[in-house]
């Protein structure tokens, strides 16, 4: 992902899986398979044979438990991006918020985004862009802006799919994010979408709490308002994007020590592969990429969201997975209900 802040309860039993995975029956069979919606093939093989290695006493690539961590990127990585969910979420708060602010009918980008003109507002630029979204997700606390995250999520649909968002997540991702927890692994969300965003649902979707969950910020105030209770306030100002070279930057910075493991999806997840993969001692990196127009999008080299290009070139050479969802994925999404 390439733009600001989008480029992206308790869980229910192991990671939150056993819903998603369609109850007791399918966790059966997820206990005897531990990667059923991976087809046998090369990218199922070297998953399990990491992990093997890096969990095995005597092993060469044994890894010591408080050294197994994971980063995975969101959007394209662990649920749909086209379109991207949060900037859907940032049109409909322009509607939303539109009566408050007469003057967008008029003003750019926020009339672009009133009248779904993508064109216009790509036009903007990433200025325009930048200020559309901080007046759509900023002048709340946290907790304000968590209750409305998970409001729209309860009620909003992919336009293609008709399903919820969060049910757009990938199976075959959750069913790894399960097998790494299993094997001792620290799971951590590094995204260039919202930190505050994601960590509205993250545990009750991927069982990932909200602690482990680094994405980009705007600028928050500690205010105590006269007669009030102290509390964060969230401000219409970037204070980090965490795309690209931010992306070894936030881990460094958030996690303290390098993890052994990246999974991503597009040239903004670039730097994170290769700050993880060049480390010495066994290490493992993994893109997904979206070559299945039919069951979900095929995109790559051209696209303007989750662009695949200079990641891709580099797969072969540093020894990075490169995971086909139309060869060697059984399913895509979770099934419903």
């Amino acid at each position: 992902m390439t733009s600001p802040l989008i480029l992206s309860r308790r869980h229910l039993g192991l990671l939150g899986m056993p819903a998603l995975l369609g109850g007791p029956a399918k966790a059966q069979a997820v206990a005897e398979d531990p990667l059923p919606s991976w087809k046998p093939g090369p990218s199922r093989q070297a998953i399990l044979a990491f992990l093997a290695d890096v969990t095995t006493p005597g092993a060469p690539g044994y890894v010591a438990p408080p050294e197994r961590i994971a980063v995975f990127d969101n959007d394209g990585t662990l649920w749909c991006e086209i379109p991207t969910v949060q900037l859907m979420f940032a049109l409909a708060r322009v509607k939303a918020l539109a009566p408050r602010h007469p003057a967008w009918a008029t003003t750019q980008p926020f009339k672009a985004a009133l009248e779904g003109d993508e064109a216009a507002l790509a036009a903007s630029g990433a200025e325009g862009i930048s200020e559309f979204l901080l007046a759509t997700h900023a002048g709340n606390t946290p907790e304000e802006f968590n209750a409305i995250v998970t409001e729209w999520l309860a009620q909003a649909r992919h336009p293609r799919f008709r399903r919820p968002y969060t049910t757009t997540v990938y199976q075959p991702m959750l069913e790894l994010l399960r097998l790494t927890q299993a094997h001792g692994f620290r799971n951590y969300i590094v995204s260039g979408g919202g930190v505050e965003f994601i960590r509205a649902w993250s545990e009750q979707v991927y069982g990932i709490p909200p602690e482990q969950v680094i994405g980009s910020t705007i600028r928050t105030e500690f205010r105590f308002p006269h007669g009030g209770k102290p509390e964060l306030h969230r401000v219409p100002s970037l204070d980090f994007i965490d795309d690209g070279p931010g992306k070894p930057v936030a881990i460094g910075k958030f996690i303290g020590r390098r993890p052994i493991a990246a999974f991503g999806n597009s040239d903004g997840d670039l730097e994170m592969l290769q700050y993880v993969t060049s480390s010495p001692g066994r290490r493992f990196g993994l893109i997904v990429h979206h070559d299945d127009a039919a069951r979900e999008v095929a995109y790559d080299r051209q696209s303007q969201f989750g662009k695949l290009d200079r990641a891709l070139d580099q797969a072969a050479p540093n020894h990075w997975t490169v995971v086909s969802m139309k060869n060697e994925w059984n399913t895509v999404f979770p099934p419903l209900g």
